[in-house]
Order: structure tokens, then C-alpha cells, then sequence
């Protein structure tokens, strides 16, 4: 078995067995990688207090010849994203979009470009900016990564949402949190992801909704 290192963000973590757990990696260079932490639900494991959601770490596993589940073996803690575990806003917010990255991505596929958007996508959400057009601007992105985009010239809007919705799709954080939306254009883009999402995804994740909703919603 060969070793690897990289840099990543923990998508998602499960029991194994009794002492091991499963954890899923987004990276730059790799994509979307599993390894198994043998021993990290043990008190005194090397892993202990290192493995939780959206931690951002350097690490390193041996990759298995016989399956995509390969042995972490070492890791070392960038960030914890702290403010998602005391904000249930914005953690909704980012296990949606991590749901929908998930959906719309191939295990060990590198695509630079969609862990940067996740990368800023959780940085956005853990400075407090729980709108909801923090999670409207991520699918809007996301969709332009994807290569499937709506083409904004034929699509059903009004003239104000589609201006909207292209500044969703090509400016950055901080240029959107200074966009303002009426209440008639939020559901009007609201509503048209959800058409557009189910019809090239078959289905949206569970949860849109809470993601979807203000803070004080």
C-alpha cells in the first residue's frame, strides 16, 4: 500500500465497528476520499478530538489496491469551523450543500475548483452570513462547475431575479453579501433552483428548506 497525503475537509463520519470510524474527505487533489480511522473512537486514540464535520486538516493514508476505503494514518488540525457547532443555522446550511456536493460529484474525482467553492462556502457561513442567499449563490455556483448551468438569456424570470441570478453565479462572497433581495425575487429564485435542480438531478437533498430559511426562521 502506497501512501498519500493531501489536504482536506471532512464531508461526513460513521462507526465502522466499535473502536473505528469512517470518514470522508473533500480535496483539492483527490476529490471526495473515504478512509477508516482504525482505533480513533478509542479514549486515547492519535485521532481523538481531530475528527469531526467540516474539520480542515492535513492527512495522510495508505491506499488500499482492493477498495475506495483506504487507512488514514496520520492527521493534523488546520481548522474546526467551530461556530457550526453552536450555530444549528449553520450547520443546516452546510450539511445541505454538502448533501448536494455529494449528489452531483464521483468518489476520488479532483475538481480544484469545487473544494474551493466548499472551502468559501464554509468560511461564509461560519462568519455568520446565514442568509439565504449564501445557499442560493452555492447552487448557482455550483452549477457553473458543473457545466450546467441555466442559460440565463431563455430561462423564466423576471428581469430584476435574472440580473440577481447571475451575480449569484459569478461574484464573490463579499460583493454578495451586499445584495439585496425583495421578498418576491428570494422566492422567485428559490423556486426556479428548485425546477432547474430536480430537473438535471432527478431530486434535491433533504433539507433545502431549513438551509433555505432566515436565521430567525
Amino acid at each position: 500500500m502506497n501512501s498519500v497525503s493531501s489536504t482536506g475537509l471532512i464531508l461526513r463520519t460513521r462507526p465502522l465497528t466499535e473502536t473505528s470510524l469512517i470518514v470522508h474527505w473533500l480535496t483539492p487533489d483527490l476529490g471526495r476520499v473515504a478512509t477508516v480511522a482504525k482505533g480513533a473512537r478509542r479514549p486515547q486514540s492519535v485521532f481523538r478530538g481531530k475528527l469531526d464535520l467540516f474539520y480542515e486538516a492535513d492527512f495522510s493514508f495508505a491506499r488500499s489496491r482492493r477498495s475506495e476505503l483506504h487507512t488514514l494514518r496520520e492527521v493534523s488540525l488546520r481548522r474546526t469551523h467551530s461556530r457550526l457547532r453552536e450555530d444549528l443555522h449553520a450547520l443546516q446550511q452546510a450539511a445541505y450543500c454538502t448533501t448536494l456536493l455529494e449528489q452531483t460529484t464521483e468518489t476520488e474525482t479532483p475538481i480544484p475548483t469545487l473544494h474551493a467553492l466548499f472551502q468559501s462556502l464554509l468560511t461564509e457561513v461560519v462568519s455568520g452570513a446565514g442568509e439565504p442567499r449564501t445557499v442560493l449563490a452555492f447552487e448557482a455556483k455550483l452549477l457553473v462547475e458543473l457545466g450546467q448551468q441555466p442559460d440565463i438569456a431563455e430561462v423564466k424570470l423576471s428581469p430584476g431575479s435574472r440580473q440577481i441570478y447571475t451575480r449569484l453565479e459569478t461574484e464573490d462572497w463579499p460583493a454578495l453579501a451586499r445584495l439585496k433581495l425583495s421578498e418576491g425575487q428570494e422566492v422567485e429564485l428559490r423556486q426556479f433552483l428548485h425546477g432547474f435542480l430536480i430537473y438535471h438531478l432527478g431530486r434535491i437533498p433533504k433539507g433545502r428548506g431549513d438551509a433555505l430559511q432566515g436565521e430567525a426562521g
